[in-house]
């Protein structure tokens, strides 16, 4: 854009006063902070995030991270109509990203919160520094740091099966071990944090298991290393190798829906807390991408038809917390967020559940935000224009955000 041509569009936008260099204009600061949408439904619901997606500028070997691999796929190979030869059935409707790219989490999460989202549950690696762990644990911290900005929280679901590769590659000698360093880098890192997700005053901790630690006594002499009890909830029917240490359980993704009524008629109401689930979907690419068989079953997603109906079991059921599973898990087939292949239908049937005000216009402006972003990726006032596009936007002015962002998509 042409110097002068900008300084009329950040004139006429922003009330930004006119001066000689782009990197001289400062954008008016927007009162108070985040505000939270309005729903109509008052079930606390998360979305289940996977940190762990790389590109070839911010990998630690200069390759595309295995997420967007697995075994034998090549994103530099690309089809006719300019798409990445990626591990998964379906296309992210920004093609493959970076999971640490600002721009990426600004956009993921701006869709979150306009559909009614009210925080994230990250899978969480831990705090070893053996292969990819190291990048999984930085990208999920970049997202952690912007969460405050837009108004949302986050919990943690730990993988402890990484225990057993510090054990076979010589990191730690007993899996506790591991455990514990894990669990007091949570402690001292996560749950001080003001936005993560506390239920009656206690941090809620979710383990995808456990899967190699299996008896309580270990897992009790883990929570002794720190300070504040969390709330700690294992995958569901697996409570049993928390012990009492388990507070609940939380429902996954299986087959098809008979497990989850299950769940709800029967194991949630065994504990204090159970946590629910809804998904678009299941299908898997691990035959295809290399990494073995696959799951043997699939569920259709059938249009989004498959959330809405995991949507209204868990109403239905009158349940308190409901995970949705997932948010990028291009992998298996499980995600939400906006796709090639379903665009934004599948972010209308949450936004439809959760009862905000708001509709797909709204995520397709954030989508053409994100464009924005990366179409003026060098351009420094242009930037700023948009970041004041954000400020409106986590302020839930959308009028004012809008204008903006229309005006600048529609300079050649």
């Amino acid at each position: 854009m042409k110097k002068t041509a900008f300084l009329s569009l950040a004139l006429f936008i922003t009330g930004l006063s006119a001066c000689d260099k782009d990197d001289d204009i400062k954008p008016e600061p927007l009162p108070g902070g985040p505000v939270a949408v309005e729903k109509t439904d008052s079930t606390s619901i998360w979305v289940h995030y996977m940190p762990w997606f790389e590109t070839p500028a911010t990998s630690d070997n200069g390759a595309w991270g295995i997420h967007w691999t697995m075994a034998n796929m090549n994103p530099e190979n690309t089809d006719g109509d300019g798409r990445r030869e990626i591990a998964s059935h379906y296309y992210p409707l920004i093609g493959p990203y970076a999971s640490t790219d600002k721009d990426v989490i600004e956009y993921h999460l701006l869709l979150m919160k306009y559909s009614g989202i009210d925080g994230l549950i990250i899978d969480w690696y831990g705090s070893s520094d053996l292969w990819d762990y190291p990048l999984n644990r930085r990208n999920a911290e970049a997202v952690i740091d912007m969460l405050n900005k837009v108004g949302l929280t986050y919990a943690v679901t730990y993988e402890d099966f990484t225990l057993k590769s510090l054990i076979d590659n010589s990191l730690i000698d007993k899996a506790i071990d591991g455990a514990i360093d894990d669990f007091q880098y949570m402690e001292q890192n996560y749950f001080v944090d003001a936005h993560y997700i506390k239920i009656d005053n206690k941090p809620l901790l979710m383990i995808f298991g456990p899967q190699h630690i299996q008896n309580e006594s270990d897992w009790t002499t883990v929570l002794s290393a720190i300070s504040e009890t969390p709330l700690f909830l294992s995958l569901w029917y697996e409570s049993g190798e928390l012990g009492k240490n388990a507070a609940g359980e939380y429902s996954w993704v299986y087959e098809n829906n008979t497990h989850i009524q299950n769940f709800y008629t029967s194991q949630a109401m065994k504990f204090d807390m159970a946590v629910g689930s809804a998904y678009p979907g299941f299908r898997d690419y691990y035959a295809e991408g290399g990494w073995g068989l696959n799951m043997a079953w699939t569920i259709d997603h059938n249009n989004g038809l498959t959330l809405k109906e995991t949507l209204e079991m868990a109403k239905n059921n009158n349940i308190d917390y409901l995970q949705l599973v997932t948010w990028n898990d291009f992998g298996e087939g499980t995600m939400i967020e906006p796709s090639v292949e379903f665009q934004f239908t599948l972010l209308e049937k949450v936004q439809q559940y959760t009862g905000v005000i708001y509709s797909k216009t709204i995520l397709e402006k954030i989508f053409d935000m994100y464009t924005l972003r990366k179409k003026y990726s060098e351009e420094q006032g242009e930037q700023i224009i948009l970041d004041k596009a954000f400020d409106y936007l986590v302020s839930l002015q959308t009028d004012k955000a809008v204008h903006i962002i229309d005006s600048l998509k529609a300079i050649p």
